[in-house]
């Protein structure tokens, strides 16, 4: 099969002429032989959810097969710190080599995501990735489903400060376009990269957030303009949409960096301003068609998967709201949720239904008489989205949480679609005290959410999917920021300090995932 090189195409693909699902250890040998390559680097995810490298220089084919054929050794008392003893703390590395990939940064090196295994080859079970690939399988065993997943990946660009010609309003940077945006070369290239290597981007752009000045005690984000852009993905396997995040992240901080700028995807940056949340969609295939509606309407399934995540909401924050200024993103109109609720295109709602081009296609021809050839879309394309995680998720252990949610959903279906058809919502929740009463609320700090993970344990402790050490883990970290508190005793400052305060607890996690 000849693919057609276009230009954002994986350079991988086109040399090979092959899909990557098919690369093989004999391809990549190929390509680092006719690339004259120095090196292997492999990527993989610690227990803070950031991507880790590991550099292999490459003197001779022998050693590239050997590389590549087992990977390599690492230290899993170091890479999962707090989780895991030192006396068993050695793990492989072992390349995935769909996701082989050209580094952008480094033109010498053949670049992998990696998988941990065990000194006995087996998957080891207290990873991240791991954690999310053990999910999903339980997931598609118990159901006979396929559950795809895409994040809306927003976060703030901190740039030199600049003229003031043609200045973007405050709070109304959605989908600006230039001179008004000044950060759209910047955001082409981390697009161009992203998509490059994962293949899956959807589309990037402006987003409301926006400031002429950061006021800061950082001096690494001080005085600088930010502008706050999105980058949202395309459905894919859920366990693969798990890596495409966390290279996103990897990616975009590189390419700030290289213009001197700061990325952050820190909840929140400023009060007043909208936060970074890191919304996820869902779909639920079989035979590779979306399943999400019927005759019409959301389908019986849809509103399962909806109940399981109702069931999951308040445990779901201690994997997607993990720092004190998550809970100064979720509060009433930020078109962020505090309660548990679904409703069709209602950003106030923690689950939203949003358009998915049900009972309708073609549009195009509506504005353009002379189209006449159709376009047949088979697969359908609606998703439903959970809008309470923000840019401090732990991403890996996030969707395996949204994976055991929609197990339960689809395996429970009395009681998940009699939760949803409880749950549905209209209108704007903030405004009417009667939904607001009867709708159970979000944790309002991080301590309730540890509360509530443990409360909720064995949901995630099903069939061994989330190891205990895990859960434990989690809930030590989220109580050490000791936040439960915190919105009583700032709304008890005089209003200097509080702004003060509330900028040192926003600003003090700016990387930490």
């Amino acid at each position: 099969m000849t693919h057609i090189p276009y230009a954002l195409t994986n350079p991988l693909i086109c040399l090979l002429d092959k899909p990557r699902h098919e690369f093989t250890r004999a391809d990549l040998l190929q390509i680092i032989e006719q690339k004259q390559l120095q090196r292997i680097t492999f990527h993989y995810t610690g227990i803070d959810s950031k991507l880790k490298e590991l550099k292999i220089p490459i003197a001779n084919r022998a050693q590239a097969e050997r590389i590549l054929a087992d990977g390599e050794r690492v230290d899993g008392s170091s890479l999962f710190r707090g989780l895991v003893d030192v006396s068993v703390s050695d793990l492989y590395v072992v390349p995935v080599y769909k996701t082989a990939f050209l580094n952008p940064f480094d033109a010498g090196s053949l670049d992998f995501v990696c998988r941990y295994l065990t000194h006995e080859g087996n998957l080891a079970p207290y990873t991240l990735d791991n954690i999310l690939l053990k999910a999903y399988r339980r997931f598609q065993e118990q159901t006979g489903f396929d559950l795809h997943a895409m994040g809306e990946l927003e976060f703030f660009l901190l740039s030199a400060p600049t003229h003031n010609l043609y200045s973007a309003p405050r709070q109304r940077g959605y989908h600006t376009a230039s001179p008004f945006n000044k950060t759209g070369d910047i955001l082409n290239e981390m697009v161009n990269h992203i998509t490059q290597i994962t293949g899956a981007v959807k589309y990037a752009h402006s987003e409301v957030g926006n400031l002429h000045e950061v006021r800061s005690d950082l001096e690494e984000i001080a005085g600088r303009r930010a502008d706050q852009l999105e980058v949202e993905f395309l459905p894919t396997p859920i366990d693969e949409a798990g890596d495409h995040l966390v290279l996103a992240r990897w990616l975009i901080r590189n390419v700030a960096y290289r213009h001197g700028c700061v990325a952050t995807f820190t909840p929140k940056l400023e009060e007043g301003i909208a936060g970074n949340g890191l919304h996820v969609h869902m779909e639920l295939l079989q035979n590779g068609r979306n399943v999400m509606r019927a005759n019409g309407q959301l389908s019986p399934l849809a509103r399962q998967l909806i109940g399981g995540l109702s069931q999951f909401a308040e445990t779901l924050t201690a994997f997607g709201n993990t720092v004190s200024s998550a809970y100064l993103r979720l509060v009433p109109n930020q078109e962020a949720p505090t309660r548990v609720c679904w409703s069709e295109s209602n950003r106030s709602a923690m689950i939203r239904v949003p358009l998915g081009w049900a009972n309708i296609s073609n549009l195009a021809r509506k504005v353009n008489p002379q189209q006449t050839a159709d376009y047949v879309e088979e697969s359908g394309r609606q998703t439903v989205e959970l809008r309470s995680p923000d840019g401090s998720a732990i991403v890996h252990l996030l969707l395996a949480g949204i994976a055991m949610a929609a197990t339960w959903g689809l395996t429970h279906p009395d009681e998940s679609g009699a939760l949803a058809e409880d749950l549905h919502v209209t209108g704007n929740i903030f405004r009417d005290k009667a939904a607001l009463n009867r709708l159970r609320p979000l944790p309002s700090s991080c301590v309730a959410s540890a509360a509530a993970l443990r409360a909720q344990r064995h949901l995630y402790e099903a069939d061994g999917v989330f190891p205990p050490s895990m859960i434990e883990y989690t809930a030590r970290m989220l109580e050490e920021e000791d936040d439960a508190d915190m919105n009583h005793y700032l709304a008890d400052l005089p209003a200097d300090d509080r702004l003060h305060k509330t900028r040192a607890i926003m600003h003090k996690d700016l990387h930490r995932h």
